[in-house]
């Protein structure tokens, strides 16, 4: 085999072939790694402001509800309807001692509210101080219903966001101011900025909430309230109360424990079961398409590797010639499998990472959400460079493989 520069020439310009085509074959591996990661860190960032929705908001919590009955009980027809009252918490309180807190709700019709001349249209709901239990408030200013408001009977309110944008444009700390609710004044003792969705009755930011005696003597409520709120110890998922619940319940008012209609009770934790449930599905989904797509990369970066190993026959079967080892093209193959693969990949984390910047960005100057972080973490980043490290050499081990059975003799014949 004769070695001239024409022969020189023509070995060089396959190898530039071959690289250029690399390059094109490595898109896969930097698409598989940047889906990836977008998705990992996407997902990261969504649930976090998926969960914003449900800030606040016990995760173990039972509602009550009282409702028109749907069969015949105690010599009573169906289709009555009945209320809920103060007796039923105490009754509850007593007998069940795996309840941590039992607080009651009452609701009032939507309210015109009005600041000087700024008007807004809002929720009024009457509760006692312990319902922050339940739903705990995000202040912003102020503080929420204490047991002097209580006891005192006091015309104090929590105002929600939207509630507060509306009657003060301007902004600043409305404490101490007072605002007419329908036909009665309140003094605002906070600012309940909380944008959770999952709320008893209206959202945070549309309600006003005030000491509850205060709502029952102002709406002729009597005993008798609209919602019961229960959370159970640490340990105790509220379902396995519900039997419970109503046997002490529905007697007393003479309905039958098993008319579910009747006695409406809906416990939180199957909502956020089911949202645990999803983001775990999501999970398995994003780590299934983007390695799905990651090892379609490495196979193709495997195929370009082997055409390479077979157009550069002739300079594998040179160097063979002139001493190297088959573990010198063992190193050669598998190290340019890998400075392809992590190359590619490489890139792949980069973009992502500013791509994750940028959702971080629009999320922020969001007003609908909370910040979040959408990015993805320092050893994720590692993790990801180690694992195409890895793919990389098993990439490079069939073309490696056929390079070693190369020998000079087949070389030249090749030639």
């Amino acid at each position: 085999m004769r070695l001239d520069r024409d022969n020189i020439r023509e070995i060089l310009d396959s190898l530039t072939r071959n690289k250029s085509r690399s390059l094109l074959t490595g898109f896969g591996v930097f698409w598989g790694v940047f889906m990836l990661l977008i998705m990992l860190g996407g997902g990261q960032g969504f649930k976090q402001v998926i969960s914003s929705v449900f800030s606040g908001f016990a995760t173990n919590t039972s509602m009550l509800f009282s409702s028109t009955t749907s069969k015949p009980y105690g010599g009573f027809r169906e289709g009555r309807y009945w209320q809920l009252d103060f007796t039923d918490i105490e009754r509850l309180r007593q007998w069940i001692p795996e309840l941590e807190t039992v607080t009651p709700m009452v609701f009032a019709p939507y309210s015109r509210v009005i600041h000087g001349e700024y008007s807004s249209d809002a929720s009024v709901q009457g509760v006692y101080p312990d319902y922050v239990k339940i739903e705990e408030p995000r202040l912003k200013y102020g503080r929420f219903l204490n047991d002097a408001d209580l006891l005192q009977s006091r015309r104090v309110c929590v105002i929600g966001k939207q509630v507060y944008k509306e009657l003060f444009p301007d902004g600043g700390d409305p404490c101490g101011e007072f605002i007419k609710v329908g036909p009665s004044y309140y003094q605002i003792v906070g600012v309940d900025v909380s944008s959770s969705q999952v709320a008893v009755g209206e959202a945070p930011a549309y309600r006003i909430s005030i000491p509850l005696p205060v709502a029952q003597a102002l709406y002729n409520r009597g005993n008798g309230v609209d919602v019961i709120c229960a959370t159970g110890i640490s340990g105790i998922k509220m379902s396995d109360l519900e039997t419970q619940m109503r046997q002490i319940i529905a007697p007393r008012h003479k309905i039958d424990p098993t008319d579910k209609q009747a006695l409406e009770i809906f416990n939180t934790e199957q909502i956020f079961t089911i949202i645990d449930n999803l983001f775990n599905g999501v999970a398995f989904l994003v780590w299934l398409v983007g390695l799905g797509t990651i090892f379609g990369g490495v196979i193709g970066v495997s195929n370009i590797m082997m055409v390479t190993v077979k157009e550069r026959t002739t300079e594998i079967g040179i160097r063979r010639a002139i001493g190297a080892t088959p573990r010198n093209i063992l190193s050669q193959i598998i190290s340019e499998s890998i400075a392809l693969t992590l190359a590619a990949g490489s890139f792949g984390i980069v973009l992502s990472v500013y791509v994750l910047r940028l959702l971080e960005i629009i999320v922020a100057h969001s007003d609908e959400f909370p910040p979040a972080d959408f990015q993805i973490g320092f050893w994720v980043a590692i993790g990801a460079a180690l694992m195409l490290t890895l793919l990389g050499i098993v990439a490079g081990l069939a073309p490696a493989s056929r390079a070693m059975a190369i020998k000079p003799v087949d070389a030249m014949r090749d030639e």
